[in-house]
């Protein structure tokens, strides 16, 4: 532990020791705040952007390695491309708890909402995209629905920010090789261009490995009255799924690191994405339109409970996000009308005899339309010239409507009373919410601000809480969930010559209520409430032309407000919810010249306890990464990328289930090595 401390404490010497990007990050351009495109000192919120150059460089294998730079945010990884995400928040399990988080690429939700899956953001290409930003806290009158807890966002990238043609191979450990490419053309107005990566991994586990292609084709026309960027996006994930190892401290035994519990389990998944952002001026208004489609279909073994049992879900939608810019005196107003058309489907089935209770068969069968119709209003009013008030309202009203395509009641034999498996009879529900939200924008100076808001996120509940019941339970009860957030934070830059300094620092105070959860009879409840509170800090310090010092950290605690029926006779008010690491921490020292790089980055997660009474606990882990990379010739170059770069043993995720402490084990020293070609 000593020498990690050592070695980062010589980083922050050595930046301290001189003077204070060259660049102007308050101009930076951002989407994620509002449907418009403005620059990073207007947003009058949290918004953190990791850029098209910085994912290039982190060459990311997983997302992970790209959201670890922003405060607030652990996605926290799986088996090979798995996760499950916490912003804001604890890592979130369960059927609906993805739910609380707004996944999207160009502001479009990966899947539709009430159909959320825990590992949506493996089908989008961050390698390739054109950034990352992300939104911290309820963002409900911008996205409607699931943003609750934060907005994750993928931009597609700019026609003219890629090469002509360029290739790259790369090579890492276990088999692992990845392939990219991109070629364009234009002609006339329009712009093409079609890239892609494809990716094999022999799995550093036992019996385990995924192959996985992602296409993209981009067109984009700019004309003096109007703009068109469309884009197809094809992904396909076949994976061989590495379970749990169970015991204490087990990613700790050399024996049982690369041990596969479960060498039968796999995932398979294949989405596809289609949509037109259209933007054009009219009697002084800016309009906004992104119709789209969406398809996605997933199979997977239930590998992490003890029967299981085989998993087919997907999806197919249509749909328009829209927007109606203007100005009236000192008065911005944006509004529009969101509307989604989806059909879900989702199949159980259990191929061996478990128990009375858990039966051979087929557990579910059901299909449900959803409609959703959202209209929405943004107003800004500058109140004088350092001073403005933003205020949003929006409203939703959805609809699921329910067919159930097996026998109604048990999935189990007449005489069980105490089936595991329960199907609703056909049935329609609706939901409707309110979302509201008041800010303040202070400008200290002409690169010094102060943003506070006070805002408002809810989520329907999703259709696997509605109609997957368990347990005898006829009709799920539920509320949408509410989130409530006040936050102020400070945002500027200093900037000279040949130095720069941008920093931004939030404090926030967030309650949720009717948080869905599963009580101790298997029964889908919406009777959470708790309580989350913390501080962000980002600080990117350019001090000299070549050097540059990041760090992303952030402390918080999310805690249990009420005392739900999770845990059996124990009072679990102000505990820390389990999967909830307090301190989180990334920093990052780069050198640059010309075409030359070197980073090497740190990255600490603190301990967070693995069960709601806070009995079970994991240590936490702190890793260090070096990468580089360097020309070999005009139009060929080389990287490479030493991730663990002291072969610490650590957990990707930690787990406390069905008596057992689980792991899924973090890789140990592992070097990738890239060469490219480009024009």
């Amino acid at each position: 532990m000593f020498h990690k401390r050592l070695i980062f404490s010589f980083i922050l010497i050595f930046a301290s020791a001189n003077a204070f990007a060259i660049e102007n990050a308050m101009d930076t351009i951002v989407v994620t705040g509002t449907r418009n495109n403005l620059a990073l000192a207007e947003v009058n919120s949290n918004l953190s952007r990791v850029n098209q150059q910085e994912i290039a460089t982190i060459a990311p294998t997983h997302i992970t390695e790209v959201t670890n730079r922003v405060p607030g945010v652990w996605i926290s990884r799986g088996n090979g491309q798995e996760h499950l995400t916490s912003l804001r928040s604890p890592v979130l399990t369960g059927a609906g708890a993805c739910g609380a988080f707004y996944m999207a690429e160009d502001g479009i939700s990966l899947r539709a909402p009430g159909f959320c899956n825990a590992n949506q953001l493996f089908d989008i290409n961050t390698l390739q995209s054109g950034g990352v930003e992300v939104l911290r806290g309820p963002a409900g009158v911008v996205y409607g629905s699931n943003a609750v807890h934060g907005v994750i966002n993928l931009l597609s990238p700019d026609w003219q920010r890629l090469p002509e043609l360029s290739v790259a191979l790369e090579a890492g450990p276990n088999q692992y090789n990845r392939q990219q490419f991109v070629a364009k053309s234009s002609h006339s107005e329009h712009k093409f261009a079609v890239y892609g990566v494809t990716t094999n991994d022999g799995g550093y586990k036992n019996d385990s490995g995924f192959e996985q292609q992602k296409f993209d084709l981009l067109h984009q026309k700019e004309h003096r009255d109007y703009s068109i960027k469309n884009r197809i996006s094809y992904s396909n994930l076949d994976q061989e799924t590495a379970g749990f190892i169970q015991g204490f401290e087990a990613y700790e035994d050399a024996a049982l690191k690369q041990v596969n519990p479960n060498p039968e389990a796999y995932r398979d998944s294949r989405s596809f994405r289609a949509w037109s952002q259209i933007e054009f001026a009219y009697s002084g208004a800016q309009f906004l339109l992104k119709p789209y489609l969406r398809y996605h279909d997933m199979a997977f073994l239930q590998h992490f409970l003890p029967w299981q049992a085989t998993e087919e879900n997907g999806q197919r939608s249509l749909g328009m996000l829209s927007s109606m810019a203007y100005q009236y005196r000192d008065i911005k107003v944006t509004t529009g009308v969101d509307v989604d058309s989806t059909e879900g489907w989702l199949k159980e089935f259990q191929e061996e005899p478990f128990s009375a209770a858990i039966p051979q068969g087929e557990h579910y069968d059901y299909e449900v339309q959803t409609t959703s119709l959202s209209p929405y209003v943004d107003l800004q009013y500058q109140l004088n010239d350092t001073l403005a008030l933003l205020a949003g309202l929006r409203y939703e009203h959805s609809r699921y409507d329910y067919e159930n395509l097996l026998s109604d009641g048990n999935a189990c034999a007449t005489d069980v009373d105490n089936c595991r498996f329960y199907r609703p009879e056909d049935q329609v529900r609706t939901f409707s919410n309110w979302s509201a939200k008041l800010g303040l924008h202070y400008s200290l100076s002409a690169s010094q601000f102060v943003y506070s808001q006070l805002s408002h996120g809810y989520r329907a509940p999703q259709a696997t809480e509605l109609f997957r019941l368990q347990n005898g339970q006829v009709s799920a009860n539920l509320d949408s969930e509410n989130m409530v957030s006040l936050e102020l934070g400070l945002r500027g830059q200093w900037q000279s010559l040949n130095q720069s300094i941008f920093y931004d620092v939030s404090l926030y105070c967030m309650e949720k209520s009717d948080h869905i959860f599963q009580d101790t009879q298997r029964r889908n409840v919406s009777e959470g409430e708790t309580r989350h509170d913390g501080m962000e800090l980002s600080i990117n310090w350019q001090f000299t032309p070549s050097w540059q010092w990041t760090v992303a950290l952030d402390y918080a605690r999310h805690t249990y407000d009420n005392n739900p029926a999770i845990t059996s006779g124990t009072d679990i008010r102000g505990n820390d919810i389990d999967t909830a690491p307090r301190f989180n921490a990334n920093s990052s020292l780069k050198w640059s010249q010309d075409d030359y790089h070197v980073e090497l980055e740190w990255y600490a997660l603190d301990s967070y306890y693995l069960d709601p009474a806070n009995t079970a606990k994991y240590d936490g882990h702190q890793l260090l990464n070096l990468r580089a990379a360097m020309p070999l010739s005009e139009h060929f170059s080389l990287s490479f990328r030493l991730l663990n770069l002291l072969d610490e043993d650590y957990a990707e995720r930690a787990d406390f289930a069905f008596g057992n402490y689980r792991y899924f084990v973090g890789e140990p020293r592992s070097l990738f090595i890239t060469l490219s070609a480009s024009l």
